[in-house]
Parts: structure tokens; sequence; C-alpha cells
């Protein structure tokens, strides 16, 4: 795909914005970045995975501590609860480590098929399925590559569906993080640089 290969040229770094040191951390990271920048994720947890190194650490972790642990990232009640309880399915149903498979990953309290995808894909190297967020949706919208309607909706299933129709499997992964760096530094959701965005001889929405 053209789009691709411009983006790959563009921001040849292209990868995880998350800091994490083992596939539990990486989950916790992800779940933490629900709603939330990964800048403030990135601040937030290395002093939590000081604090608890392990999982069995978080699955047997007083609860209000990890909320104010959290707190910053929003959604921290929430958040603390499927953290902890992802910790005890794990330390119960898969003997201490994050399971590799999207049906396992999908048992998993606090974890979607976003969330799953995001692991599979930065944790295993295992490409299942293409992750759409704000900037994926927005993106691909401009681009054409799914109906604008649906991304203004934020439909991510139907998206998804349609991304891994057109995006060639091998890029499933690296795809979502070229569109988040190309969000975050050209297109800007309220002040596109269309005039000095690398797509802008085959996006219809370029306004130059």
């Amino acid at each position: 795909m053209r789009i691709i290969r411009i983006l790959k040229k563009q921001y040849p770094d292209a990868t995880i914005a998350l800091h994490y040191g083992d596939l539990f951390q990486l989950l916790v990271a992800v779940i933490l970045s629900a709603q939330c920048t990964d800048e403030r994720v990135n601040k937030v947890t290395p002093a939590l995975f000081k604090r608890f190194s392990r999982v069995r650490d978080f699955a047997e972790c007083k609860i209000d501590e990890l909320e104010k642990m959290i707190y910053s990232t929003g959604f921290y009640k929430n958040k603390a609860k499927n953290i902890k309880g992802a910790a005890i399915k794990i330390m119960q149903d898969f003997d201490g480590k994050v399971p590799g498979t999207m049906t396992e990953l999908l048992t998993l309290p606090g974890v979607a098929r976003k969330t799953a995808n995001v692991i599979l894909s930065a944790g295993f190297g295992s490409n299942e399925g293409i992750v759409v967020d704000t900037h994926v949706a927005r993106i691909c919208g401009l681009l054409g590559l799914v109906p604008k309607k649906m991304s203004e909706a934020k439909n991510a299933v139907k998206i998804e569906r349609i991304l891994m129709k057109i995006v060639p499997r091998r890029d499933w992964g690296i795809f979502s993080y070229l569109m988040i760096n190309h969000g975050r530094k050209i297109c800007v959701a309220r002040r596109p640089k269309c005039e000095i965005c690398p797509l802008n001889g085959i996006c219809p929405s370029a306004k130059v």
C-alpha cells in the first residue's frame, strides 16, 4: 500500500509509545492508557512498577493503594479493579504468565479487542488484528480508506474489519503506530498541516 510505504519513510521508528519491561507491565500500561495520554501513563508507571514488580504483587495488592498510584490516569477505580482482576486471573488460570492468544486475552478483566491487539502485536509479534484508536479512525476517514461517517462515529470494530481487508497482514501491527505518529505530528485534528504532509498528493481531504 502506497500510504504505508510513504509513512514508513516519514516515521522509520514508529512503535508503541508506552514504556514497559515485561508482558504484564505492557498489559497494565495499555489498560491505563484508556482515555489517557501515553505521556501521562509513562509518568505513572515507573513508580507503579517499582512498588508492584510481579504479577503476584498486583494480584495481592490493596486496591486503595493501587487506586492512589494510578489516580492521575483517570477512571482510576475501574482501571484498578481491572488490573488487579487481570493479575488474579493470570495467576489462577495461566500460571502467572500473560496469555498469547486473542481468545485467552479476552477473558481477562479490562481487556477488549483493541487492548488484546496491542499486547499481541507489541508483546508477541503476532498480527491478529489492527488497533483502531481515535487517530486511526479519523485519519483513515480523511484518507478515504473507510467511510468518513463511520470514522466520525468511531465504530472501531467495523473500521478494523475494513482495514484488515486492505492493509497487508505483515503491516497490521505497524499500521496503527504510523497513523498515530502522523496524527500527532502532521495530521493534527484541529489544525492539520496539509502543506507539509507527505500524503497530500493522494489524500482526498488535503487542503493545499
